[in-house]
């Protein structure tokens, strides 16, 4: 599958704005363009952070979809963003435990790598990475995106309620080391989220 990660911060206020056009209008778009597979809304309240995903089956069902979808961003966004950033993403893997739930929990990490390394990066997520995750109490999903060409990617690792995603902070940070340093990838930046709510169909 392809994803299309859209990140935006804002007035912590207003974030509930944006939270409805994106759970309204913003599914309404995605749900009528051919390809769609599924999207994905998290939130950090507190900061006010806003990250939402959509999920397609080919590159040209996520390109197609953008075309519509880049017209009406900014005003479901608004007032709420005071930046945003789109980014396009392959899923390489995609492996869920159970079905995540709203008011779970996504804990984001964001990797660099050299573009050459892309597959002993998914390899070793699937390898030892994912098993590792499996032992950690209420885990609902796991995911490696990343951006071929430009050595980027993100692991989404999704939790059934918040404190799973609390408990899980140590074993998480176990895996993601042995991990990094196999994949031979840099960790650049780690974040938690709430679970507005999330439907990717995988299969």
């Amino acid at each position: 599958m392809f994803v299309r990660a859209i990140y935006t911060t804002g007035d912590p206020t207003k974030i509930d704005t944006a939270i409805r056009a994106m759970n309204t209008e913003g599914r309404d778009l995605l749900e009528d363009r051919p390809g769609y597979r599924g999207a994905s809304v998290f939130v950090d309240r507190t900061l006010g952070k806003l990250l939402a995903a959509s999920w397609w089956e080919s590159e040209w069902a996520r390109q197609n979809s953008d075309e519509v979808m880049r017209e009406r961003r900014a005003a479901m966004l608004d007032p709420f963003a005071g930046t945003l950033a789109v980014d396009n993403y392959e899923a390489l893997v995609f492996h869920q435990a159970r079905p995540p739930q709203a008011g779970g929990g996504l804990r984001l990490t964001r990797l660099e790598f050299d573009p050459r390394d892309t597959d002993l990066l998914a390899d070793t997520f699937r390898a030892t990475v994912v098993p590792r995750l499996e032992t950690l109490q209420g885990l609902a999903r796991a995911s490696l995106l990343v951006d071929r060409e430009r050595g980027r990617g993100m692991v989404g690792v999704l939790f059934v309620d918040q404190a799973s995603l609390a408990a899980s902070r140590s074993g998480q940070a176990a895996a993601r080391h042995e991990g990094a340093a196999k994949a031979h990838v840099s960790v650049i930046g780690l974040e938690e989220f709430e679970v507005v709510f999330t439907d990717v169909r995988g299969d």
